[in-house]
């Protein structure tokens, strides 16, 4: 049995890499199980978004108060995040521009969390029970997880960088995104800082794309190392072997846990940092001598 599991392989990045599903005779990949991950996301998304909007849509006059109140557990546990986020997260740092900005924003966050929990569900291990030796060939239909793939959390920090750059061209103008890169510095240093500032904007995308691969990555290669020390220790047929495995089977299913932990952090610090990125990129020249004058009435300044 524990040869069947993929969690349990002597690789452990075998549980982590992606699955080719369809390629062609050159090796060139049509179709992968990280593809198929990311139609399910959207399809959740879709569907169980809709159902979820039903529930927490208002009622009949008839109802009364009760016509405010969410009908369904998991719809009000969305709308509690929802209303967390927008409140505590989104509004202040975008405040009039919240209502415009939070779509892309919770679709980002909802997308990465989904994408982030489907990689918990052990659907390869599944699969091998069936077609162990298709798993192990390295092909599956579905599995894994798409944002431990570097393109995966590249193209979702593309989309954020365009959101990012779109917005702060919309709101200080072509003249002013363009003076922004300046940084308000005198011409003679501008030499430094336009390059200085340009390479920003790349790194602040890619640091998103690079930080979220890494978390979901060390994660998941963690919970297959643990699995591989409890195949190793029930194999060697030990008292201390014993022993080992069950320690190692504990501490995985610990870290199961604070896995799913990760999984909504990860797609909070996504979000979030999106949100400060865009924040970044507005008139808050008054705002920020508010905060100063703020400060150093407390001391701060």
């Amino acid at each position: 049995m524990m040869d069947m599991l993929t969690l349990a392989a002597d690789n452990p990045l075998h549980h982590v890499t992606n699955h080719w599903w369809v390629k062609t005779e050159g090796g060139f990949w049509i179709w992968s199980a990280n593809q198929t991950n990311l139609i399910l996301t959207m399809l959740i998304m879709l569907l169980l978004g809709w159902w979820i909007a039903g529930k927490i849509e208002t009622g009949p006059e008839g109802d009364g108060h009760g016509r405010f109140v969410t009908r369904n557990p998991l719809a009000h546990a969305v709308e509690v995040i929802c209303v967390y986020l927008r409140d505590k997260t989104i509004e202040p740092l975008l405040h009039e521009r919240t209502a415009r900005f939070m779509p892309i924003l919770l679709s980002l966050f909802f997308f990465i969390l989904i994408n982030n929990l489907l990689g918990l569900i052990p659907v390869l291990d599944i699969i091998a029970l069936v077609a162990p030796d298709m798993v192990h060939s390295g092909k599956s239909p579905v599995g894994g997880t798409a944002t431990q793939n570097l393109f995966v959390t590249g193209a979702l920090a593309l989309v954020a960088a365009v959101v990012i750059n779109a917005a702060g061209i919309k709101e200080l103008g072509l003249g002013g995104y363009i003076k922004h890169l300046t940084a308000d510095a005198p011409v003679f240093v501008w030499p430094i800082m336009i390059p200085i500032e340009i390479v920003g904007t790349v790194i602040k995308p890619a640091a998103l794309a690079i930080r979220l691969f890494a978390n979901m990555t060390a994660g998941h290669t963690l919970m297959a190392v643990l699995f591989m020390f409890v195949k190793l220790a029930f194999e060697a047929n030990a008292g201390i072997g014993f022993g080992v495995g069950i320690v190692s089977l504990i501490s995985s299913v610990a870290i199961y846990f604070l896995e799913i932990f990760v999984a909504f952090l990860q797609a909070f610090v996504f979000m979030f940092l999106t949100t400060v990125f865009i924040s970044l990129l507005s008139h808050h020249g008054d705002e920020h001598e508010n905060l100063a004058h703020e400060a150093g009435n407390i001391g701060l300044a």
